[in-house]
């Protein structure tokens, strides 16, 4: 479970000590900027002992903290902003994961089937997030996490979401649920198998194998519970799957539905979108959205509302894709499998961030330029795409890129 989006400042969640931190940001804003650590935690000790925590935490925890330069590093290189959709759906819906998982499926059986019954995720979605968050296990990260959500608090990019994970963490080991000992996960501070973040864990865990501790490093029974407790409570939909591949006819009007928005599923069948089969779509009611992952000349989906609720997991759509295209392997589908782009298809965050500061040059909308296909850059992009007789895909191919360039240049 990734940092992404979750949980937002303004979770009901979040404690009022942590709300309280917010208010005191101020007091970092000039070590963020400077970039100073040790004014970091001297800002974090400060902060701690206005809140009321204890001296074990404002002495020893606080005062232990150091920073990680690898942190900083992997912040910057995320495989969700780096890969392209094929390589990231080939590198994590894996032979190994589907013959391990379903293994699992067999081994906690008796488990999943109490967790579906009482939360309404299915068995395979549980086992997806396993796999992909930790390989069932095998490698839940090395990382000190204190150090590391600690290492990307002190950075001002995301201050705010990492200052309430740290002390959120700070509460969990004052109410003695976890130990520092215990605090080693990914480098972005997520723990044990699931991968939970510490406002995660703290709102969401559970006891699932009646020992009286919440132990999502060891117990496999606490983590895939909390794991199903986490997404009934923010969301999922029991009677509903997460999407599905689709067909879209050759002469499909890309004008007619934009990304990342949701339109009734009859929608798409009046505009001739099929099954992966090329069968009728079926006439269930339900909103769906559009995702085209490499543009109009690679494969598409339909998604569902669960396929948000996958999202407040990890804000990736090629995340969500890889974990709903595991669960469909687990339960018998056949593994997808997907086509390289062309190198003129490809493009690099480099160059992204380059068409980000053209486009906005030219009034269109994307939001700061970071090199990230996000949902501004998509509406921008097909705003243009609109604009310049090209397929509105919102992808940013080389059609827009050779656009964008010459207007550009007849503007200077």
């Amino acid at each position: 479970m990734q940092y992404f989006q979750f949980p937002r400042v303004n979770n009901p969640l979040i404690t009022k000590a942590v709300k309280c931190t917010f208010l005191s940001l101020g007091l970092f804003s000039f070590s963020l900027a400077a970039n100073d650590f040790e004014q970091c935690k001297l800002d974090f000790q400060k902060s701690a002992t206005e809140l009321g925590y204890s001296d074990y935490i404002i002495d020893d925890v606080i005062s232990s903290l150091s920073p990680i330069e690898r942190v900083q590093q992997l912040d910057k290189s995320q495989p969700e902003f780096s890969e392209t959709f094929a390589e990231y759906i080939s590198k994590r819906v894996t032979d190994y994961r589907l013959r391990v998982g379903k293994q699992k499926l067999n081994e906690h059986k008796a488990l999943l089937d109490q967790l579906t019954k009482k939360y309404g995720v299915p068995s395979q979605y549980l086992v997806a997030f396993w796999g992909l968050e930790t390989n069932y296990g095998s490698y839940k990260g090395k990382m000190p996490v204190l150090n590391s959500i600690a290492t990307l608090a002190c950075d001002k990019r995301r201050s705010r979401y990492f200052t309430a994970e740290l002390f959120n963490l700070f509460d969990l080991i004052d109410q003695k649920s976890v130990t520092v000992d215990q605090l080693q996960g990914s480098w972005a501070g997520a723990m044990g198998h699931m991968q939970f973040m510490p406002t995660a864990l703290k709102a969401y865990g559970i006891d699932g194998d009646n020992d009286g501790k919440v132990d999502v490093w060891e117990s496999e029974a606490d983590a895939l519970t909390s794991a199903a407790n986490y997404l009934s409570q923010i969301g999922w939909r029991a009677s509903q799957r997460w999407g599905r591949k689709v067909t879209l006819p050759e002469n499909f009007d890309y004008a007619q539905i934009e990304q990342d928005k949701f339109y009734p599923l009859s929608d798409f069948k009046k505009l001739g979108v099929t099954t992966e089969y090329q069968q009728p779509l079926s006439n269930y009611a339900i909103d769906a959205q559009l995702f085209l992952p490499a543009g109009h000349n690679g494969p598409a989906f339909l998604v569902y509302p669960n396929f948000n609720v996958i999202m407040k997991w990890n804000l990736s759509k090629n995340y969500a894709t890889a974990v709903g295209l595991l669960a469909n392997s687990l339960v018998g589908a056949k593994k997808q499998q997907f086509e390289p782009l062309a190198d003129k298809h490809r493009y690099t965050r480099e160059q992204l961030q380059k068409l980000q500061e053209k486009l906005q040059s030219l009034g269109y909308k994307t939001g700061k330029p970071d090199g990230i296909w996000g949902p501004n850059s998509r509406k921008a992009i097909r705003s243009f795409q609109l604009a310049n007789n090209l397929v509105a895909d919102a992808y940013p191919n080389q059609a827009v890129f050779d656009a964008a360039e010459v207007i550009k240049e007849s503007i200077n």
